[in-house]
């Protein structure tokens, strides 16, 4: 016998949903957008379906049961090392600590990783505004055009880089991930650094960019001052950089990153109370410069002989740990945990204050650091778990992630805009052209056969630590093109020892110590053609030469 079944599910505001199952089988859902039906004319709806005789039941679903929370933590210039977490693998696949792992206090972000799932090559790019666009927009920064950090003052395209680039960043109607999550009845939350757009553009601002909160957010990238005693810049000479919406902590002892956990966590709480999910981005301003110690941290760093800005970088990083700890208490107390996907990520390889830019130093034992073309520059730590572990949640059950595990495929940061939107129902414009892949089945801690294991960066700036550089990465084997590369890097060195091109196996050379390109001349041309087409497919642009000509990457 069959029992016909049908329920109406009204959530948050946001849908009416119709069931009709039989049993065994054939199970079909509609989905009727309400947001804009007047509450008199829903319950007219609903007693002409009751009168029908369509409902038979009216189980009320709250949202918080039906959609799942969504907090993306992104940390402002940490790299893969700056953690006591191991993320590096020793050849068996399993973490290897470093010595810089024992250096950095991150207890909150092991907590984490003990509930999920952690990738040891997560990609990111070099800088930090081209990342954030890719998180956004799904795109890799070669093709969105927005392949520098943006200077809010100024286009900061180089002597030789694309003067055409896209300086001004995101622009109000583009296509992003809380526009579009918001659509499926998301509230959509920006907390912090923004840095999409320079000062007096549209991307300055994130609630034109689909976010319905912003608290924080502004053009620039570095916070005027860490400290409440300043104002957090206000009225210093650095006001132009003064976080904006946290007046009320002016002239206390509350520093920057504590006072945007409080208020994470009072718009997070407001916002389950009205019934509706979430996407929460906390986009921290640490680690970023300046290197200004953290009082509450600072004693855990103070016999140590390294120098009194890597100390404060260290207190920096355990602030912002903190706050993952607090934010993940906050779900607890708020009864959400099990319901709240956390991405917890970095934007760009590691600032830390310790050692030359191009040499084994602050991202040890990977070579470089942010802003330059080796592993250091842009590898950076990603974690992704349910707040709450329960393999019985329904939200889990649709997304099962493996505690304590450590996923070895390559991924990058344009893979969150898929990723997320896909997990949650929606749809990407057919419009807007993706480079990201549903990074589904590997958080679940599977191969992925599908997944397209490269990874193109492109810088065509200069100068910085590197500068005028292509990378790409396909599976073991990474190539490096320099369009200038006897161009002088921001810190007065010569990126590549003038060498065009450099070729590196990751798999038998993961600090990049020994350069291929002139002993495997084949896989060198291989991986050339490679780099090529990408940026071809991607529609890049490309740096100048001294009078004006583009130069776009030759075949060796």
């Amino acid at each position: 016998m069959n029992i016909h079944l049908s329920y109406v599910v009204f959530s948050g505001g946001s849908l009416l949903q119709t069931v009709y199952s039989s049993v065994p089988h054939n199970l079909s859902i509609k989905y009727f957008p309400t947001h804009n039906i007047p509450n008199q004319l829903m319950n007219r709806i609903l007693i002409t379906l009751l009168l029908l005789g369509t409902i038979h039941l009216l189980p009320v679903a709250a949202a918080q049961s039906e959609q799942p929370n969504i907090i993306v933590f992104l940390v402002d210039d940490m790299g893969v090392m700056d953690t006591s977490v191991p993320f590096l693998t020793d050849k068996n696949g399993k973490p290897e600590r470093h010595p810089l792992n024992d250096w950095y206090r991150t207890p909150n972000m092991e907590r984490l990783a003990d509930r999920g799932i952690r990738f040891n090559n997560f990609y990111a790019m070099s800088v930090c505004s081209p990342t954030r666009i890719s998180i956004m927009t799904g795109q890799n920064s070669s093709r969105h055009h927005a392949t520098n950090w943006i200077n809010p003052w100024g286009n900061n395209a180089g002597d030789l880089g694309p003067a055409d680039w896209r300086w001004e960043g995101l622009k109000e109607g583009d296509i992003t991930l809380p526009g579009q999550l918001r659509k499926n009845g998301y509230r959509t939350i920006h907390v912090g650094k923004a840095h999409f757009g320079p000062e007096e553009t549209e991307g300055a601002e994130p609630l034109n960019l689909g976010f319905d909160v912003n608290i924080g957010g502004a053009s620039f990238g570095a916070p005027g001052s860490y400290y409440a005693e300043k104002n957090y810049g206000r009225g210093t000479n650095r006001d132009r950089s003064a976080v904006p919406h946290l007046d009320q902590y002016h002239g206390t002892d509350t520093f920057l990153s504590e006072a945007l956990t409080i208020e994470a966590k009072k718009v997070v709480a407001e916002t389950v109370k009205s019934d509706q999910p979430f996407y929460l981005y906390f986009s921290h301003y640490a680690v970023h410069a300046p290197f200004e110690s953290d009082p509450r941290f600072a004693a855990n760093y103070a016999n140590s002989d390294k120098p009194d800005n890597a100390k404060a970088f260290a207190t920096l990083i355990e602030g912002m740990d903190k706050s993952l700890g607090d934010m993940l208490d906050q779900l607890d107390k708020l009864g959400v945990a099990e319901n709240t996907l956390v991405i917890f990520l970095g934007d760009n390889g590691s600032d830390a204050p310790l050692g030359q830019q191009h040499e084994v130093a602050c991202a040890a034992p990977l070579r470089g650091k942010k802003g330059a073309h080796y592993e250091g520059g842009m590898r950076v730590p990603f974690i992704a778990a349910w707040a709450s572990p329960n393999s019985s949640n329904p939200c889990q059950k649709r997304l099962s992630i493996p505690a304590g595990q450590t996923q070895s495929q390559l991924a990058a940061v344009y893979d969150l805009y898929p990723t997320i939107l896909d997990f949650v129902g929606g749809k990407n414009p057919k419009k807007h052209t993706l480079d990201g892949t549903n990074l589904a089945t590997l958080l679940k801690g599977k191969p992925d056969p599908n997944y397209d294991e490269t990874f193109l960066m492109h810088y065509p700036h200069g100068p910085h630590r590197s500068s005028y550089f292509t990378t790409y990465r396909d599976e073991d084997w990474k190539v490096i093109y320099h369009s200038h590369p006897n161009a002088k890097t921001s810190g007065n060195h010569i990126q590549s020892g003038g060498a065009r091109y450099q070729l590196f196996n990751l798999s038998q050379d993961p600090y990049e110590q020994t350069d291929l390109a002139k002993t495997s001349p084949e896989q060198l041309s291989r991986m050339m053609r490679s780099l090529i087409e990408t940026l071809d497919d991607q529609d890049a642009q490309y740096p100048i030469d001294e009078n004006g000509n583009e130069l776009r990457p030759q075949l060796p």
